[in-house]
């Protein structure tokens, strides 16, 4: 049995691998996303690139987990992709890359262990290509803004303040 969550504790997990064009979508999109608004101190922003099992302890102290990653659902590249539920698990059944091994992994243990999150969503964009480079292809790049604006809009309904950073006013 999961130990009783005492406060709200919200983790966005950026994964990917940085090296792989657009497999390193949820990375990049991690660091513009801390770049660009500021959150308040209940929420936690991760890198957690390929890491898999070693993020449970993060995971496991998580009232709410958003997940950024790259999504192969079948869609045209540069597609903007959200899952919850179910659909999480039958889109990492696909396994496109180790660290979607390593992300079905996490959550399995975590849930077996008690300690899921209330609310997991993965948002992502369809990739275009997963070979060697450190930029994301066109396609992607052209999406990412709208995902940055998708995933503040889904932080914003589970009620949380997000500002754009430049705002001098702290969120509370």
């Amino acid at each position: 049995m999961g130990q009783e969550r005492k406060s709200r504790h919200i983790l966005v997990l950026g994964l990917g691998n940085a090296l792989m064009q657009d497999e390193g979508l949820g990375v990049h999109a991690l660091r513009r996303l801390l770049s660009s608004y500021c959150f308040p101190e209940y929420v936690e922003l991760l890198d957690g690139g390929t890491m898999g099992l070693a993020l449970l302890p993060y995971v496991a102290e998580t009232t709410d987990l958003l997940i950024l990653d790259c999504v192969h659902a079948a869609h045209a590249p540069g597609t903007l992709v959200r899952l919850e539920g179910p659909d999480i698990h039958k889109a990492l059944s696909l396994k496109m890359s180790i660290h979607q091994v390593g992300l079905q992994d996490l959550l399995t243990a975590n849930s077996l262990a008690g300690t899921s999150p209330e609310n997991i969503v993965v948002w992502g964009i369809q990739p275009g290509s997963v070979d060697w480079g450190v930029e994301l292809t066109p396609v992607v790049e052209g999406s990412v803004d709208r995902l940055l604006q998708a995933v503040v809009q889904e932080l914003r309904a589970w009620g949380v303040c997000v500002e754009p950073s430049e705002r001098s006013t702290a969120c509370g």
